[in-house]
């Protein structure tokens, strides 16, 4: 019986081993990942990772972050690029397909309609399946649960009707109060809403001056029962002056139990922001679960025909010169304001400090959230297709006024966190780690900058080489992925059990 000798030459002993056994390795090991994102600066808020690494995409997955090459059958060189989370958006009206567009060039994978939220919100939800850009979800809306109580009509999803066509915003039912009995059917329909998937309820107080302090009291008390937040416009100010209504909903989370997230802290506050952050953080120390945003804009935007404006009718021409139609160059004047309040319609409202715009950026803990007004029907604020690359660019770059880690933080594991307690499926969002979802933004730190301005809305972003959701590029080489839809609903865990009973 024959034998094959023992290689003894030691040159070729070390051919064998060096050579020709990692190609035997390579041809036998694991199985390449589907996409590979090459050579980038791997930053991850989360767990404070800063380095180069490679990241293995399998089945829409984070499967391998590594110091070595991997292996991949789709592969993506980010050589001098940061791989990042990709951005979660608490604050989207722009739920259509041109705004999904111009926020996935904004770094943007989950945009979400929480503020005044949707209603029904079953229909809605159905009829984004299988046509979104990128991922969506919503709460369930007050203003229009409020509306469907009082009129028997569905309102829909008011932001994506054509202007001056939100019959809800301008009529008398916003102004009408109700009593005990109404207001526990309204909480019955909000309820069913996280049945169909709500990520929680959506008050515009302000847009619903009928809605006494007892009725949002009540629906606080129904969203702490149900275990989900509270995100709100607040009231607006009147004799409470401009802590007043942040005083009301601090009050109502902590008597309740109920989460809170108060939206756009910037426009709400104005320059009483840093007394107003203050209550938020000292609220929190002392265990209420509240968070607040800001768009880093020194302009807002509402509809005209709404309650907001009400206290507007009758001022002098030069507080109508701090709004602006689209369109149009001119502000606006006495005569001009009650003809656009008769036609409705979408107006931007200038006015505020940038030193105090600035100082809300720069704060860590105040997620960023775009306020974003869809693109679908005109071009009306920068902030929808902005936002996120004007905090990068000219916020943390260019004026140094927070780091770039905080600045990624405020956008990825910040807004996952708040919403992880109503949908678990967020806790495998705004990462870069193994296991979690291939949501990733891969941007140039370098030249990433916003370019819409008030006069051109409707510019996209620059710098964002890369944007994935689902580990499929929708962004690819800086340009948009033509029929690609791999966004996903973002639903309640009350959605879950419904579904299955348990």
């Amino acid at each position: 019986m024959s034998s094959r000798p023992p290689l003894r030459n030691p040159l070729l002993r070390l051919f064998v081993l060096f050579v020709i056994g990692p190609l035997l390795f390579a041809a036998c090991g694991p199985a390449p990942h589907d996409l590979v994102i090459l050579n980038g600066r791997v930053m991850d808020p989360d767990t404070g990772l800063d380095a180069l690494r490679h990241v293995g995409i399998t089945d829409g997955t984070i499967a391998a972050i590594s110091g070595e090459p991997l292996r991949g059958r789709d592969t993506l060189d980010a050589a001098g690029l940061i791989v990042a989370p990709g951005f979660i958006d608490l604050h989207a009206h722009g739920q259509d397909p041109v705004s999904a567009a111009l926020q996935a060039l904004d770094g943007v994978t989950t945009a979400l309609e929480m503020e005044v939220g949707v209603y029904p919100v079953a229909p809605w939800y159905a009829s984004r399946e299988g046509r979104a850009l990128i991922h969506f979800g919503a709460t369930v809306s007050h203003p229009n649960a409020r509306a469907k109580l009082l009129t028997g009509a569905d309102i829909g999803h008011q932001p994506t009707l054509p202007p001056g066509q939100n019959e809800s915003m301008g009529s008398e039912i916003i102004y009408e109060e109700l009593d005990d009995g109404r207001i526990a059917e309204l909480a019955a329909l909000m309820e069913a809403g996280l049945a169909e998937g709500a990520l929680g309820y959506g008050f515009g107080i302000t847009y619903t001056p009928g809605a006494s302090r007892i009725e949002i009291l009540r629906l606080f008390e129904s969203a702490a029962a149900q275990d989900v937040p509270a995100y709100v416009h607040l009231r607006s100010a009147g004799s409470g002056g401009t802590l007043g209504p942040f005083q009301e909903v601090i009050a109502n989370a902590a008597a309740t139990g109920a989460a809170l997230h108060i939206v756009h802290l910037n426009s709400t506050a104005g320059e009483m922001a840093e007394q107003a952050l203050g209550m938020v953080r000292g609220a929190r120390e002392w265990g209420v679960d509240v968070t607040t945003e800001a768009y880093p804009y020194t302009a807002s935007s509402t509809f005209i025909e709404s309650a907001l404006f009400d206290s507007w009718v009758g001022l002098d021409d030069d507080e109508y010169r701090r709004l602006q139609w689209p369109g149009q160059a001119e502000r606006l004047s006495a005569r001009t304001f009650a003809e656009y309040r008769e036609q409705g319609g979408w107006v931007v409202i200038h006015g505020r400090r940038e030193e105090t715009n600035e100082w809300i950026v720069a704060q860590p803990d105040v997620i960023a959230a775009s306020d974003g007004i869809p693109f679908l029907h005109v071009a009306v604020h920068p902030r929808g297709a902005g936002t996120f690359a004007r905090i990068l660019g000219h916020y943390s770059r260019d004026r140094g006024v927070i780091g770039l880690m905080d600045a990624l933080a405020k956008m990825t594991i910040l807004p996952a966190r708040r919403l992880e307690g109503a949908a678990p499926g967020m806790a495998r969002k705004g990462r870069v780690r193994e296991g979690a979802d291939a949501d990733l933004a891969v941007f140039d730190p370098e030249t990433v900058l916003d370019m819409a301005d008030y006069d051109a809305p409707a510019t996209p972003s620059r710098g964002f080489a890369f944007v994935l959701v689902g580990g499929t590029p929708v962004v690819r080489d800086g340009a948009l992925v033509e029929g690609v839809f791999p966004g996903q609903a973002i639903k309640s865990l009350h959605a879950q059990t419904a579904a299955t009973g348990e």
